[in-house]
């Protein structure tokens, strides 16, 4: 069917989108930027409902847009040009974006099995750092990320897009510390910390029971908030020059040694 065109960049819905990509008028319109055809999709699998969508049939077809499981009576879609395709894509080439409200999740709606394994990680400053973290979680199939003190969007587009879009399918959920710490205590999840101090390596830690495998920022590692509330303090072993790793590429070494203590299990 034909929807309607937006040829000029300068068209107010075009402005809006745009403004999208900062984080107070996001919270102001209530809305987040989802970019690209996998992680619009990922979004309607997890029940995001969308606002709007925008899409460049050079790169997205009609025929793709009609396939999508969307009320066509609630989502406002159009076919835009090439030029403002540019002015809301970070990727052009991607050729769609579309709007939606956020999904609320809030702790005590996580619902955990017998023996979990979850990833906490605090004060994440990158939104490309989160996105890694978020794929990692996804390929584990882990059963939650918690995102403690957080100091970017959870749901900034960059985050969206370079977990591509792995933050609709991993349960996700921001929270304080002490919160968490006090939550996990009461639910018997042990609290590994990956720190530089008095760890053992990770390894030889024992994964097999309700874990959660908590990580801190790169410049300043954990705060004594966690290190304190840990039931161990791991490290990965290094032998180069370097005492740590990208706190993305620890996150994926660490989860994956626990997926395989665990016989690589669901």
């Amino acid at each position: 069917m034909p929807y309607p065109l937006i040829q000029s960049a300068q068209n107010p819905k075009i402005k809006r989108l745009y403004q999208l990509h900062k984080s107070h008028a996001r919270k102001q319109e209530g809305l987040i930027l989802i970019e690209g055809k996998k992680e619009i999709s990922l979004a309607l699998q997890a029940g995001i409902q969308l606002e709007s969508l925008f899409f460049y049939p050079r790169y997205t077809p009609e025929s793709w847009i009609e396939s999508l499981p969307l009320d066509k009576q609630k989502v406002r879609i159009f076919e835009v040009s090439e030029e403002a395709m540019q002015k809301i894509a970070y990727r052009p080439e991607s050729g769609v974006v579309a709007t939606a409200p956020p999904p609320v999740r809030r702790l005590d709606d996580l619902q955990l099995p017998s023996n979990p394994l979850l990833i906490v990680v605090e004060a994440i400053e990158k939104p490309g750092n989160l996105g890694a973290i978020l794929r990692t979680a996804d390929a584990a199939s882990v059963d939650a990320l918690i995102v403690c003190d957080p100091q970017t969007d959870l749901f900034n587009p960059n985050v969206i897009r370079s977990s591509l879009g792995c933050i609709f399918t991993v349960p996700t959920i921001c929270a304080p510390s002490e919160t968490v710490i006090a939550w996990l205590k009461k639910r018997g999840v042990c609290i590994y910390t990956a720190a530089l101090n008095a760890s053992i390596p990770y390894h030889t830690a024992d994964f097999t029971r309700p874990s959660a495998l908590v990580f801190g920022t790169e410049a300043t590692g954990l705060s004594d908030t966690w290190l304190q509330a840990a039931d161990q303090n791991i490290i990965i072993p290094m032998s180069g020059y370097i005492d740590s790793l990208n706190v993305s590429n620890a996150c994926a070494i660490i989860t994956f040694e626990a997926k395989r203590q665990r016989g690589f299990k669901r």
